[in-house]
């Protein structure tokens, strides 16, 4: 090819866009599908299906346990996946084998949702899959443009966002009525059939995709790097002896001479944990976020859900959450943002985060509140909690893509997929921290006093002490930006 033909721009979306787009509408749908009633199946099934209301309490903290062990899992295994597909097997593969794995894991809860061991064993399959997919997918996408079409790959990135969300908003409004009026072997299965449609999709396009053969292991990443200096920090603990040698040198800089690692591998390292400082905040965030598809919608099934003439379903309402953010993020970045600039105030990305997480603690205040009325013996408008949905999407954006923001312009290219894997990891661990939360709860241990509103307190209190400690940290936390720099390291 000519240096003439490759700068011609081509006008269409590469042939195996469509394919991957089918998979990742699809794979959304079953996810989400899942998740929308999940936790008020769980009760009604297997936790009180005498609805019990001296046992409802201890159900809903085993329905809650196991769909935040659920989201756990489904956010660890990005890292795995991740891993699968850069050093041995690629991405095609990993995203074809556990789209296999999906189907296979909707198969089994669809046909177990009498027995909670092998519905369970279907959950875990289905979560291992997700995560694999999470890791994958979008790299996928990037790796079918180049040169000649790279202009596009805003527009598609736009369009591949707008597919995960019309997956979300079409489960969790289409599920719960099929549930309600078929009942959950219908419900769940749906999802399933369609993952299995989106698994022969995908494979038909196999001959389409531009594929990136995987690298092999790479000696230069942040695992390697990262478990040379504890080593070297526990040595010269044990030893007394620190390894930095020099005069005027840094322990960092001497740990690149002794292991022979470049200066920009140990940059690359170093300017992950800076940006860990922050994202140290964002499993609390999630831990709160996580609860309106779980135990929100449990609370749902308790207040007046009455709305202009229309009764929601239990499990329709936490739609709002997809639509007001797909709505929120146009209004933040094109009239509120530009807006506080005028005014005079520094929008940064530090401020945007803190104050996403006051949003997230106000959206408790409003669900205690409700809760305060249900245990009084009152059915308050589903209205108000309609509003902390509204809050809470305000939050994810301040929150959420404000931190992927910052990690792509504080992190070098040779760091930038840690960061997604060690982000998608703090999901990971905000969720089973509820999850441990509610397991306590259910066998009567430190949290067992912890039910109705004193629990949305407790976790009211806990982002409190958050936001103290981000306020504190944030201020002093060194700032490096990498945008525009290149580099030639990639782990």
């Amino acid at each position: 090819m000519t240096d003439m033909q490759s700068e011609v721009k081509k006008t269409g979306m590469p042939a195996a866009v469509p394919y991957i787009i089918g998979n990742e509408a699809a794979e959304r749908f079953s996810f989400y599908g899942i998740r929308a009633i999940m936790t008020t199946f769980l009760v009604a099934q297997f936790f009180n299906p005498t609805q019990n209301p001296e046992l409802q309490a201890v159900a809903e903290a085993k329905s809650n346990e196991l769909s935040h062990l659920f989201v756990t899992l489904a956010y660890f295994m990005p890292l795995v996946g991740g891993i699968l597909a850069d050093w041995f097997l690629g991405k095609y593969r990993v995203i074809l084998y556990v789209s296999m794995l999906y189907a296979a894991g909707n198969l089994m809860v669809a046909l177990n949702t009498e027995n909670l061991s092998l519905f369970s064993l279907g959950l875990i399959m289905i979560a291992v899959a997700a995560g694999g997919i999470k890791s994958c997918v979008s790299a996928n996408v990037g790796d079918q443009f180049d040169k000649s079409n790279e202009h596009l790959l805003s527009k598609m990135y736009g369009w591949f966002y707008f597919t995960i969300n019309t997956g979300s908003i079409v489960a969790t409004a289409l599920i719960p009525i099929i549930y309600k009026h078929y009942g959950a072997k219908i419900a769940f299965g749906i999802p399933g059939i369609l993952m299995v449609v989106a698994t022969v999709i995908f494979w038909l396009g196999r001959d389409k995709y531009v594929r990136v053969p995987p690298s092999g292991y790479k000696r230069e990443n942040f695992i390697s790097i990262t478990s040379a200096a504890i080593w070297e920090g526990l040595l010269s603990i044990f030893r007394k002896k620190p390894i930095v040698a020099e005069a005027g040198t840094t322990f960092w800089v001497d740990l690149g001479k002794k292991y022979q690692f470049s200066e920009s591998a140990i940059d690359g390292v170093q300017a992950v944990y800076r940006i860990l400082m922050i994202f140290a905040f964002t499993p609390i965030f999630w831990a709160l976020w996580d609860q309106n598809l779980s135990e929100w919608v449990l609370q749902a099934a308790k207040l007046d859900r009455n709305l202009f003439g229309y009764e929601l379903l239990t499990e329709q309402v936490q739609t709002f959450n997809p639509i007001f953010l797909v709505g929120m993020i146009p209004v933040f970045t094109y009239f509120i943002f530009p807006a506080i600039e005028k005014a005079g105030l520094k929008v940064t990305p530090l401020k945007k985060i803190g104050a996403g997480l006051v949003l997230t603690a106000l959206t408790f205040v409003i669900i205690a509140l409700l809760q305060e009325k249900i245990d009084q013996g009152f059915h308050p408008s589903v209205i108000w909690q309609i509003l902390a949905y509204l809050i809470l999407a305000a939050a994810e954006v301040l929150v959420s893509v404000t931190c992927l923001e910052y990690a792509y312009t504080h992190s070098p290219k040779s760091m930038k997929s840690t960061m997604s894997a060690l982000y998608l990891l703090g999901i990971s661990a905000g969720n089973l921290f509820v999850s441990l939360v509610n397991n306590s709860i259910s066998n009567g241990g430190f949290f067992s006093h912890y039910t109705g509103a004193r629990y949305y307190w407790l976790f009211f209190g806990i982002m409190c002490g958050f936001i103290v400690l981000y306020m504190l940290v944030s201020r002093r936390l060194p700032e490096k930006r990498y945008v525009g720099m290149e580099e030639s390291i990639e782990a």
